[in-house]
């Protein structure tokens, strides 16, 4: 799946604009090993990104995502496998020559430099005449939204503003390949929100193919195209954002992404479970090698709650969400269970109200008994 770009060209500024992906080169990382003494960072990691399509790896601390981008962009060698650009693989081309963007965490800028300059570093280290560096320079903090403060340094930029510059920068060069590591996790909330919005919009404008890293899911699923989630060194499923969290294809993906209920219950047999007082269908082979007693997997949204004296639950608190109400139910065995209801429905399912809790007959994930 690629980006949705604005069909046409444009040239505003010196900057190009692409359609349909035509800027971006497809990026292949095919069978990535890279072992730092005992601790295998990556297992074997492969991932295809198709021309312009932003792709995001999401995975807790520790999953190899980094990696896979330093790996990517030539500050990192893998013991074994390759990473091809455009169908040639670039696994011994130094960094500098690899034709990427990068936009780091920590922002990276030359404190000694203007914002301007900063943004025509790239350009200067690839020889550009002054006053078309100047102008191109320009035309890029116009886009990201700073040209007032071309002549700003970084201490004088805010976190978000510094951010954009490096973003910029990175762009300069009209790199066929942007990597992003964590650009935002270093920004409060509003920035953050703000910045992923700008990302999104320039990365479908200039059709740029995208890899981004991020341990944040709710900017791994509004932001990228798909969404590769990691767990040791290996990607445990990559797809759309909707079909990750609506059909992931493993227990871990299901916890890892979005909000999920563990409900105690037993397996009858290879393929059913009982929870909630219904028999439902085990998804794929999730239950293998599971002891009779495990968790079922439930999230909020398909649990169904109802107020009922003497039900299996009782309130103990809510959650405002705007046009949704989260109640957390204490059922029995001292398990807590959170359920979405629409607010306008929830006025009655206040702390220390009985309610029933329970669940369509649907495909679940099963895992092992906390």
């Amino acid at each position: 799946m690629t980006a949705n770009t604005t069909a046409g060209t444009e040239a505003a500024g010196g900057v190009v604009h692409a359609a349909g992906g035509d800027a971006g080169a497809p990026v292949a990382l095919r069978e990535l090993s890279r072992s730092f003494g005992s601790v295998r960072a990556l297992d074997g990691l492969s991932l295809e990104i198709a021309p312009g399509e932003f792709v995001a790896l999401l995975g807790p601390s520790g999953c190899g995502k980094t990696t896979a981008l330093r790996i990517v962009a030539g500050f990192e060698t893998a013991d074994s496998g390759s990473v091809t650009v455009d169908t040639k693989d670039v696994s011994a081309v130094p960094a500098a020559k690899r034709d990427m963007g990068m936009v780091f965490q920590s922002y990276s800028l030359f404190p000694n430099m203007s914002a301007l300059d900063n943004v025509g570093f790239g350009l200067r280290m690839r020889q550009l005449r002054a006053g078309e560096r100047s102008r191109k320079a320009g035309a890029l903090l116009d886009m990201v939204g700073l040209s007032d403060h071309a002549k700003h340094y970084p201490h004088q930029l805010s976190g978000g503003q510094q951010q954009r510059v490096a973003l910029a920068r990175a762009l300069a060069i009209e790199p066929r390949v942007l990597l992003l590591d964590e650009p935002l996790s270093a920004l409060d909330a509003k920035v953050r929100l703000q910045l992923r919005e700008q990302i999104r919009s320039l990365q479908q404008r200039l059709g740029t193919t995208t890899l981004f890293v991020t341990h944040d899911q709710e900017e791994a699923l509004s932001m990228a195209d798909r969404v590769g989630v990691m767990r040791d060194g290996r990607l445990e499923q990559v797809a759309v954002p909707s079909e990750l969290y609506a059909e992931p294809a493993t227990a871990f993906v299901a916890e890892f992404v979005g909000v999920m209920n563990r409900i105690p219950g037993q397996l009858e047999g290879a393929d059913q479970v009982s929870v909630l007082g219904v028999i439902a269908p085990v998804h794929g082979s999730t239950a293998a090698g599971l002891s009779r007693d495990v968790d079922v997997l439930v999230r909020p949204e398909t649990l169904r709650i109802a107020v009922q004296e003497g039900g299996n639950g009782i309130v103990t608190d809510r959650t405002f969400l705007g046009s949704v109400t989260r109640v957390s139910v204490r059922l029995s065995g001292d398990v807590t269970v959170k359920v979405d209801r629409a607010t306008t429905e929830a006025a009655e399912m206040l702390p220390g109200a009985s309610v029933q809790v329970s669940m369509p007959v649907t495909p679940v994930h099963v895992t092992g008994r906390r």
